[in-house]
């Protein structure tokens, strides 16, 4: 069955039962996770009993309803003390004989509140000191500053979930499961070495290697995190089998195995999955690609994203304007997220007046408009997540694969085509098939498994557009003399460029392969620079377009003198631009070089992008719905089938222009958004639309059957058409 069916089919049943039956995860809307800052960072002496002493579960409590919250994360537990009366844990100096989860357990039961116990894994704090038996251990057998997870650590946490659920909480978010955000990559505590020489037949490596043994070195990492996971929430199920468990989520960029947790196998052991998202860790851009990116790793469960009040990240007390804190809200919910914002209190627990009434006034917006979210979303193409790829081709340094996942977002986004999420790990036909295009951003390594199913997507009439050098390494990362995908790209390689400044042109014997841009007017005879990995293919069944050209090499350069990340200029053709391939009922597309890795490079230009849109155009040239609005507008497209209902969200971002950093150049933060934007959009459908309206009273709309125009003064509009 096709996920948009498994999703139907789990909405129709859902509206079935009652919704005080439901679990409260599939009730509840916006929610709100309430901690002190001070301890996790170091701040906090054991003495200084002004550390967290206005913390007052009831007060929180009682804030976070007036703020519209239908929900309440309450920190139990950071890395070094407990916020309630624990047997195990030291208790934050402030409290005294308090107990903040015993008072708000109190007020949220007049209020019914499902109280969630935000509950830390990680952080060297002084449990860690006062239990070294537990530490990671190094080559060297050196402490780590991290807790080790298969060690007795597990029964520990399994203690305190234990004194938790005696308060009867709801549930728990469980946090900083990580193994490390660096070097080094394991742990070798004499518990580690045993068990990977039981499992493997040989000693745990002792250094970096990416070979075979290292590829171990990979499963034992992620099963140490899995076995962690399951273990924890198997051991909250016996306790209580009515409790909710959902882990803070790494799976996603900009997190790499370095973290120890794959896309899919880490996301599902909870009953939903919990990510973050922000500016400050993620890109504005990337707050919706996020959300989409947890949908695909747990199809057919609910996604739960936490955003931050505070300007800068979670772990300060500033407050941001409410426009901004609306547009990351209602990106999240129109994305199909429910949203918990975190709001850190000051270092004695207190809190802020202000950044609960703009909380306020953002979760009353969202409940008012409850009903226009959660719908079926209408994807016109499937961006592709190659795991592997990240893995062993970005090894150390993941970024340059994340650059080409993102580029091809960013490009969907700022053209307004919606877009869906496929990973490696959990891909079918089915899921394939759900999408008109896929787009695979230089997934270099590609099992025969996925290319199976790539072919047979093709062949039954799909649409694939590969990008960069798609199967052009082995599972180790190791560059391969073809590519696994040849047939699919109907070319040989060639061999691949070192070097990232490339350069595509057209010209009147080799014009570009669709009859007219529908974004920029690409000019021939001019060579325009396409930053990022190439390939150069041989056609054999494909037919080929343009021109790809390697750069000009100075002499210190080819003398190795000086390096090439600053492009030169384009010097000779070394291969065609696009290969077009029509295998059985389908087309691939197959750019040379790598338009997804340029546009989200710092040499992006808008054909970049432009060409790959382009494409897509091509190959499915009539879409369910055209959507024209200005780049910082970004549209989601949702299908309330009952109803013949299509919703366009649409969302807009007006950051005012930033200035130059002290420190951190070029690396630069947009400015938190004041006012909502002004902006026009453009839409056509392929189905007759009875009726178009806005849920905004401000919104200027004219219709001419399936053809809207609307001009839209807001952070986030509803366009609502009625379709026949």
């Amino acid at each position: 069955m096709k996920p948009i069916l498994l999703l139907t089919t789990f909405l129709l049943f859902s509206a079935t039962i009652k919704a005080d039956e439901m679990p409260w995860y599939k009730r509840h809307l916006v929610g709100m996770e309430v901690g002190p800052t001070g301890a996790q960072f170091g701040y906090s002496d054991p003495t200084d009993i002004r550390y967290a002493a206005k913390f007052d579960g009831k007060e929180i409590v009682k804030q976070a309803a007036k703020a519209r919250s239908e929900y309440l994360v309450l920190w139990v537990r950071d890395g070094d003390y407990a916020y309630y009366n624990s047997k195990l844990l030291r208790k934050a100096p402030g409290l005294g004989q308090r107990d903040p989860l015993a008072e708000a357990m109190a007020e949220a039961k007049g209020l019914q509140i499902p109280i969630i116990a935000y509950c830390v894994v990680q952080q060297a704090g002084h449990f860690l000191k006062d239990h070294p038996e537990f530490e990671m251990r190094g080559i060297d057998g050196k402490p780590l500053g991290r807790f080790c997870l298969r060690s007795g650590y597990l029964d520990a946490m399994k203690t305190m979930l234990s004194e938790q659920l005696s308060y009867g909480i709801d549930g728990f978010h469980i946090d900083m499961l990580d193994q490390g955000f660096g070097e080094p990559y394991g742990c070798w505590c004499e518990t580690c070495q045993r068990q990977f020489k039981e499992q493997f037949g040989h000693p745990i490596l002792k250094e970096v290697t990416w070979d075979e043994k290292w590829d171990r070195m990979l499963q034992f990492r992620y099963q140490s995190s899995d076995l962690f996971e399951k273990a924890l929430a198997d051991h909250v199920r016996q306790v209580n089998p009515e409790a909710t468990v959902d882990f803070n989520y790494h799976g996603n960029p900009p997190f790499s195995f370095e973290v120890g947790q794959r896309p899919v196998q880490h996301a599902n052991n909870g009953d939903f999955v919990t990510g973050e998202t922000g500016v400050w860790g993620f890109s504005a851009l990337t707050v919706g690609l996020n959300t989409e990116f947890y949908r695909a790793a747990t199809p057919g469960k609910p996604v739960q994203v936490a955003m931050q009040r505070g300007v800068r990240m979670y772990h300060d007390q500033t407050t941001r304007p409410l426009a901004d804190l609306r547009w990351e809200l209602f990106t999240l919910l129109s994305h199909g997220a429910f949203v918990t914002m975190v709001d850190k209190t000051g270092f004695d627990g207190g809190l802020d007046p202000v950044a609960y009434e703009r909380i306020g006034s953002a979760f009353e917006e969202a409940r008012q408009k409850r009903q226009h979210f959660g719908h079926v979303p209408v994807q016109e193409v499937g961006i592709y997540f190659s795991h592997r790829t990240r893995d062993w081709w970005g090894r150390q340094a993941p970024a340059k694969y994340f650059q080409h996942f993102q580029g091809a977002h960013r490009a969907m986004v700022y053209h307004h085509i919606p877009f869906g999420v496929l990973l490696d790990e959990n891909l079918t036909l089915e899921s394939l098939r759900s999408y008109p295009v896929v787009l695979v951003p230089n997934a270099v390594i590609l099992s025969p498994r996925e290319v199976l199913l790539f072919h047979q997507y093709v062949d039954q009439g799909g649409k694939l557009i590969f990008t960069g050098q798609p199967g052009c390494f082995d599972e180790l990362g190791r560059p391969a003399p073809t590519s696994s995908v040849e047939e699919l790209v109907g070319a040989k390689l060639v061999g691949t460029l070192e070097s990232l400044d490339q350069w595509v042109k057209w010209d009147e014997r080799s014009p570009i392969p669709w009859s007219a841009s529908t974004t920029v007017g690409l000019r021939t005879n001019w060579p325009f620079l396409l930053k990022g990995p190439a390939a150069i293919w041989k056609p054999t069944n494909a037919n080929s377009s343009g021109y790809l050209m390697k750069a000009f090499r100075t002499v210190r350069q080819k003398e190795g003198k000086e390096g090439t990340e600053w492009p030169m200029s384009a010097e000779s053709v070394v291969g065609p631009a696009i290969l077009r391939n029509n295998l059985g009922q389908g087309t691939v597309i197959t750019f040379a070089g790598s338009p997804d890795y340029a546009t989200a490079s710092e040499h992006a230009i808008v054909e970049a992008r432009a060409i790959l849109v382009d494409a897509v155009r091509f190959l499915n040239p009539s879409p369910r719905v055209r959507i024209n609005a200005p780049a910082n507008v970004e549209t989601v497209v949702t299908d309330d089938r009952e109803q013949h209902i299509l919703r366009i969200h649409l969302l807009g971002y007006n950051s005012p222009p930033q200035t130059t950093p002290a420190i951190n150049r070029p690396f630069v933060l947009p400015t938190p958004m004041e006012e909502p934007p002004t902006f026009r959009v453009v839409i056509d459908t392929q189905h007759p639309i009875r009726k178009a309206s806005s849920i905004g009273s401000s919104t200027q709309l004219k219709q001419n059957g399936s053809h809207i125009e609307a001009t839209v003064s807001d952070v986030h509009e509803v366009l609502i058409l009625e379709y026949e």
